[in-house]
């Protein structure tokens, strides 16, 4: 396996909540499929996707995919209303589980800490017969990883993951990163790219799609506050000859985190294997981290608990 990190598919599902919507661009399933050929051969083997990711779209392409393969590690969620409903997280377990074609999920994340309790209660039995094999929660606070470990383990089971926005652009982690490596649970970072404004391939004159979601959240005025710090990435990127994009993947690792990483094409996988190639010396992640804390910029998605 490819140093743990996990690829993530949020840009490959159609429809409402979709690629379209939220990336501005859709991608055709060839391409997809060779892109994920082209990751496994490079030993990226573990999968992210969500049930609300083009709303199940996601899921039954990636479960297409994979096909019963059994090297494959997949993570997938389920996103709580805001009223708990009994049966609901199973309910979307078994859906989730039927369109990725599989018995069990090897990460299963509550989406939002939403009901986190009674979630994770319902959780329980899926986890003791196995068909949950790690319970992971996303989107959540220190206080919410203290209480979800403390139920758990009074059912005599244990927190995987947790699962929340971190990146140059959002660095306000580091806490939670090191109590999580500290206690034996894996701490994945996701939206590191900041969904392709960190990647060096759109700037204030070349920037996101007009009608797409990413656009909206992330529009010219914030382009040109990253100016410089793109600049630097660009540097680092040559002095390494590696892709600018991979910067704040290194960058992510180094403080600790594992990013998830979203790749559309053949060429992305195969950009990041060279990249994990590579570590950033202390000095290079202390210039990165001061340069992003000057944008002034803490993004934050509309999901998002604030």
């Amino acid at each position: 396996m490819n140093n743990d990190i996990m690829i993530g598919t949020w840009a490959w599902g159609a429809g409402y909540n979709g690629s379209r919507m939220i990336f501005g661009k859709g991608y055709d399933e060839a391409t997809l499929k060779s892109t994920f050929e082209k990751a496994v051969e490079l030993g990226f083997l573990k999968w992210d996707t969500a049930a609300v990711y083009g709303m199940g779209s996601c899921e039954k392409l990636l479960g297409g995919l994979i096909n019963g393969r059994e090297d494959t590690y997949i993570s997938t969620k389920f996103f709580p209303n805001k009223r708990y409903k009994s049966g609901a997280l199973e309910k979307s377990f078994n859906e989730s589980a039927k369109r990725l074609g599989v018995k069990s999920i090897d990460l299963f994340w509550i989406h939002k800490p939403n009901n986190l309790h009674k979630n994770l209660k319902e959780a329980v039995p899926l986890m003791k017969d196995g068909r949950i094999k790690a319970i992971g929660i996303s989107n959540v606070s220190m206080n919410d990883i203290k209480a979800a470990e403390r139920f758990l383990e009074s059912q005599e089971l244990r927190l995987g993951a947790v699962q929340n926005h971190f990146s140059l652009l959002r660095n306000d982690q580091q806490t939670i990163i090191d109590y999580c490596n500290k206690n034996g649970i894996c701490y994945y970072a996701y939206m590191v790219l900041e969904q392709g404004a960190l990647a060096g391939r759109y700037d204030a004159e070349h920037h996101f799609p007009t009608f797409s979601m990413r656009n909206f959240a992330f529009p010219k005025s914030k382009f040109r506050k990253i100016e410089g710090l793109l600049g630097m990435m660009k540097k680092i990127a040559a002095k390494y000859c590696i892709d600018c994009s991979q910067i704040p993947i290194l960058w992510a690792i180094a403080m600790g985190a594992v990013p998830i990483v979203g790749i559309t094409k053949p060429a992305y996988a195969e950009k990041l294997s060279d990249a994990l190639k590579i570590s950033l010396s202390d000095e290079e992640i202390g210039r990165l981290t001061e340069e992003a804390r000057k944008t002034g910029i803490r993004q934050q998605g509309l999901w998002e608990p604030q």
